[in-house]
C-alpha cells in the first residue's frame, strides 16, 4: 500500500525516547526551581511583614470576642423592637449613606470623563506624538498610584473638611485607573475602520466618534460600572479623614465604643455594596452581550 510509514529503527527509537525523557526531566527541574523560589520569596516576605501564624492563632479569640460584642441582642420575643433599637439612627445613617453613594457617583462620572478625554492620547495606536503619549501615561500612573486616602488628606488640609474633598480624591484616582484601562481597550481595536475614515479625509474627532467608540463603548461602560462599585467602598472610608459620608459616623462609633452602632452601620454598607455589585454585574453582562457578534 502506497504511503506506508517506515518503522523506526531501534537506535532511532531509543534516541527519541532518551531525548523526550531529558526534556521532561528538564521541565520538572525548572518547575521545581520555580516552586522553591516562590516558597523562598513567600518566607522572606512573611518575615519582613512580621506574619506570625502562631501569634495570629493565639489571639484569634480576641477577634471573635469583639465580633460577639458588636452583634445586637436580637430575640424572638421582641424581634421588631430589638431591630428598632439596633437601628435607632437609621434616618441619619441613610442620609449619610446616600451622601456616600452620591460621592461615589460624582467621582466616577468626573474621573470617567477625564479618563475618556485622556485615553486616546495614551493609546499607542492613536497617539499623534510619542512624547505626548509618554507624558499622558505617566500622568495617569501618578493619579492611580497615589492612594485615594492620601489625596483626601492633602485636600482636607488645603480645602477643609467635607464631601467635596472625598469626591476630588476619588475622581483623581478613578481618572488614573480608568484611563489606563480605557487606553488598553483602544489599543486592541480593529484599525481598519480608522484607516478607512482617515483615508477618506475624516478628522480626528470624527474618526474617534465613528471608528473607535462603536468598538469600545460597551467595555468603557463595563469598566465604569466596576469602578463605581470600587468608589462606593472607597467613599465609605473617606469619612475617616473628614471627607464626609457614612465613614465618618462609622469612625465615631468605633472610637466611642458604640458596639451596636458599629455592626449596624457595617451591615448597611455591606448590603449596599452587595446590591450595587449585583445590579452593575447584570448591566455589564447586558452591555457586553449587546456588543457580542451574533
Amino acid at each position: 500500500m502506497a504511503g506506508r510509514i517506515a518503522p523506526l529503527t531501534p537506535e532511532r527509537a531509543a534516541a527519541l525516547s532518551d531525548g523526550y525523557a531529558r526534556s521532561v526531566a528538564a521541565a520538572r527541574r525548572r518547575t521545581l526551581a520555580l516552586l522553591l523560589a516562590l516558597l523562598g520569596l513567600t518566607l522572606v516576605a512573611a518575615h519582613v511583614a512580621e506574619v506570625r501564624p502562631l501569634v495570629l492563632w493565639g489571639n484569634i479569640d480576641r477577634l471573635t470576642a469583639y465580633l460577639g460584642r458588636i452583634l445586637p441582642a436580637l430575640t424572638l420575643a421582641h424581634p421588631m423592637a430589638d431591630l428598632a433599637e439596633w437601628y435607632w439612627g437609621l434616618p441619619k445613617w441613610l442620609g449619610l449613606l446616600g451622601e456616600t453613594l452620591l460621592m461615589a457617583y460624582l467621582a466616577t462620572l468626573l474621573g470617567g470623563l477625564a479618563a475618556l478625554a485622556l485615553c486616546f492620547a495614551a493609546a499607542g495606536n492613536l497617539a499623534r506624538s510619542r512624547a505626548a503619549c509618554f507624558a499622558v501615561k505617566r500622568l495617569l500612573e501618578l493619579c492611580r498610584t497615589v492612594p485615594e486616602i492620601v489625596f483626601a488628606l492633602i485636600f482636607v488640609i488645603a480645602f477643609g473638611l467635607g464631601p467635596m474633598v472625598g469626591v476630588m480624591a476619588l475622581a483623581l484616582h478613578t481618572a488614573g485607573a480608568l484611563g489606563k484601562l480605557f487606553s488598553e481597550v483602544v489599543e486592541n481595536i480593529d484599525m481598519k475602520p480608522v484607516d478607512g475614515l482617515t483615508a477618506a479625509g475624516a478628522g480626528r474627532l470624527a474618526t474617534i466618534r465613528f471608528a473607535v467608540l462603536p468598538q469600545v463603548w460597551s467595555n468603557f461602560a463595563s469598566y465604569g460600572l466596576l469602578r463605581f462599585e470600587m468608589n462606593v467602598r472607597g467613599a465609605g472610608v473617606m469619612g475617616f479623614v473628614g471627607a464626609g459620608g457614612i465613614g465618618q459616623e462609622f469612625l465615631v462609633a468605633i472610637r466611642n465604643f458604640y458596639d451596636a452602632d458599629v455592626s449596624a452601620i457595617l451591615v448597611m454598607i455591606i448590603l449596599t455594596v452587595m446590591a450595587i455589585d449585583l445590579g452593575t454585574e447584570r448591566l455589564r453582562h447586558a452591555l457586553l452581550g449587546a456588543q457580542a457578534p451574533r
